[in-house]
């Protein structure tokens, strides 16, 4: 029998103290994926673990927990600093308030193209920023794709900022996405992911903002079909560790773990690229207008009051030059 969320929840909060009876090595390492089975981050993920496991001969192996099966991910990577759950792969988003550094790869019009974004997270700027969550309790291993953003809305194409002027557009429940949709001129509405089909048909909002799968899966283009390219956001996922963890792993299985993260990466972001193009195509051949001749330097030179508002340290401020100076 299949055990129950609160079970699940329950075995990961005790972990800490069974750990000190229990060694790694003697019980699998716990892993947590808010995306459903199947989806590219689970999928990296488990290979992740299968590469672990061969590399030691199956001393270390991984248990993942997909689906959001122990809560969502600011639960879950509470209960991976306090060393219940071993692996997380999470979004950038619940990170930012723990810590700013990870904010600036949430910058929206930071990112030139999806390989600006890769280069800036796989160098230098990227290793800046993982290993900044070590103060936290928690160990960067990688970076995998989330998609690139864009915008999409029931009432007509979006080239301009001013086309934006009186759309109500739903947000992620985030200072960040706020600003930036009230600095392009329309009405930021924070909703949950699963209200937002309804609230389009309904007309209480007129758009949102997401990658192609996801417009696909959520079938938010049977109400919305004009999807503007815009590209705003190319925020990653980040792949950690607890820290507790790590301090009880040898030099020789850490350097196991971190490589086999490594190799994780171009694994997931094949299965991503398939999936994106798949989504894409599936959408115009499902009639959608998509919108790929638009003024994004107009998008652009609207987010630096936004940029201001958000990148206030000095330490930001330097991550960000050395990723513009990456193009």
């Amino acid at each position: 029998m299949r055990p129950s969320r609160r079970a699940l929840i329950t075995t990961a909060l005790a972990a800490p103290l069974a750990a000190c009876v229990q060694e790694i090595g003697e019980r699998p390492l716990r892993g947590a994926d808010s995306h459903p089975a199947g989806y590219p981050t689970v999928e990296a993920v488990n290979h992740f673990g299968a590469l672990i496991s061969q590399r030691t001969n199956g001393r270390l192996r991984l248990q993942n927990y997909a689906g959001g099966q122990l809560g969502e991910e600011k639960d879950t990577l509470e209960i991976t600093v306090f060393g219940g759950l071993d692996i997380n792969r999470v979004n950038l988003a619940p990170l930012n308030p723990i810590e700013p550094l990870t904010l600036v790869p949430s910058l929206p019009f930071l990112f030139q193209s999806t390989d600006h974004m890769r280069r800036s997270l796989d160098g230098a700027p990227g290793r800046t920023i993982l290993n900044s969550l070590e103060r936290h309790g928690l160990i960067g291993l990688a970076f995998y794709d989330s998609g690139e953003r864009s915008f999409y809305n029931t009432r007509g194409p979006i080239r301009t900022p001013a086309d934006m002027r009186g759309l109500k557009l739903r947000v992620q429940t985030s200072n960040l996405p706020i600003a930036m949709v009230q600095a392009l001129g329309a009405s930021p509405i924070p909703m949950s992911y699963g209200e937002v089909f309804q609230a389009l048909v309904q007309g209480v909002i007129d758009g949102a903002e997401n990658n192609w799968p996801s417009y696909q899966d959520s079938r938010h283009f049977e109400v919305a079909r004009f999807y503007s390219v815009t590209r705003h956001v190319m925020a990653p996922e980040v792949l950690v560790a607890s820290a507790r963890t790590w301090a009880k792993l040898s030099s020789s299985d850490r350097e196991i773990i971190r490589d086999a993260a490594t190799e994780s990466v171009p694994f997931m972001r094949r299965l991503w690229e398939a999936r994106e193009t798949s989504a894409r195509q599936a959408m115009i051949d499902a009639g959608v207008e998509v919108v790929e001749d638009l003024d994004r330097s107009a998008f652009q030179a609207a987010m630096a009051p936004v940029w201001d508002r958000f990148i206030t340290s000095p330490a930001q401020t330097a991550l960000v030059n050395q990723i513009r100076g990456m193009v």
